[in-house]
């Protein structure tokens, strides 16, 4: 296993330089100058030309990469522009309330989306069946700002149950800090378990008629151990596939979730970051994103190995 691990590690690192080198070249195409908008637009040329220089921004792009990459390896994300604090500082404000909404919303999703897929491909074509296929189609047609906006006038506006956005940490007020969670996780974790339901019935179903199956069931097995031990096992490999990819999206749908119910995190800093042209904020976010989904397909390349000792040998 330790050498499993390993290959997968090596395998990350062209990713990451690569993804690296994406995040720097994408952001020097967005329209407008840094300089400028941190000069203010009674500033003269020369000010602006102080603050681009002091910035490092009159160097060559090749240097600023080398400049940034060789620091970021170090771990150091470089200083934002605007307020002068390091990057890392704003990254650790942010992280917390991003990790809590996405935790919530993970646990919704894998509280619904996987009951109901097994339910669907035990008893394919049935009532069960054709619902979770409705449901498929209203969460991916369904955008999560929509859906957001929905249930804020609904439920924050018209009945008042729940505060129109904002944060309460679950340490000070658990009460309220749920309060303002439950209809975030709601968005997020009800358009992934309408996918991943959907997964986890095709894999069950694909499996409930092999002979190992009946064989089980010959053998007089309770259906219910049938289901869970040979059935849902054996196509674990489909759903963890599904399960990581779906565990990305909710990082990236809360940069959208975070701005509807104005709640702190790494979305609405991103977005802050991108109409400041903070441009340090915007790539160290992006490059500690990259670093968190190729820690979650690692962990899901792991898992393959546990379930299948077969893979390892690949």
């Amino acid at each position: 296993m330790g050498v499993y691990i390993a290959r997968r590690l090596l395998s990350a690192v062209p990713v990451v330089l690569l993804a690296s080198m994406f995040v720097f070249a994408i952001l020097q195409l967005v329209p407008g100058d840094a300089a400028v908008s941190l000069a203010g637009p009674e500033a003269s040329d020369a000010d602006v030309q102080v603050i681009r220089e002091r910035l490092g921004l009159d160097r060559p792009l090749a240097v600023q990469y080398l400049s940034w990459a060789g620091k970021a390896m170090l771990g150091d994300l470089g200083t934002s522009f605007r307020s002068g604090r390091p990057v890392l500082d704003g990254l650790r404000d942010a992280i917390g309330p991003t990790a809590e909404l996405t935790a919530f919303a993970f646990a919704l999703e894998l509280a619904i989306g996987v009951p109901l897929g097994v339910m669907a491909g035990v008893r394919p074509r049935s009532l069960w069946d054709w619902g979770l296929s409705g449901m498929t189609v209203a969460g991916v047609a369904i955008p999560h700002f929509v859906l957001g906006l929905v249930l804020l006038y609904v439920f924050s506006f018209r009945a008042g149950w729940f505060p129109v956005g904002g944060r309460v940490s679950l340490t000070d007020n658990p009460i309220e800090g749920l309060r303002a969670l439950v209809l975030p996780a709601i968005v997020l974790g009800l358009t992934g378990a309408s996918v991943l339901a959907r997964f986890v019935r095709s894999s069950v179903s694909q499996v409930m008629n092999q002979d190992y199956i009946r064989t089980a069931r010959a053998k007089g097995l309770r259906e219910r151990n049938v289901i869970i031990r040979h059935s849902l096992r054996n196509g674990l490999i489909a759903v963890i596939t599904v399960i990581s990819l779906q565990l990305a999206g909710l990082l990236t749908g809360s940069v959208v979730i975070e701005n509807v119910f104005s709640r702190p995190g790494i979305g609405r800093l991103v977005v802050g970051a991108i109409q400041a042209r903070d441009f340090p904020v915007v790539q160290g976010t992006l490059l500690f994103l990259v670093g968190v989904f190729i820690l979650i397909n690692l962990t899901a390349d792991v898992l393959y190995g546990v379930v299948d000792p077969r893979i390892r040998l690949r």
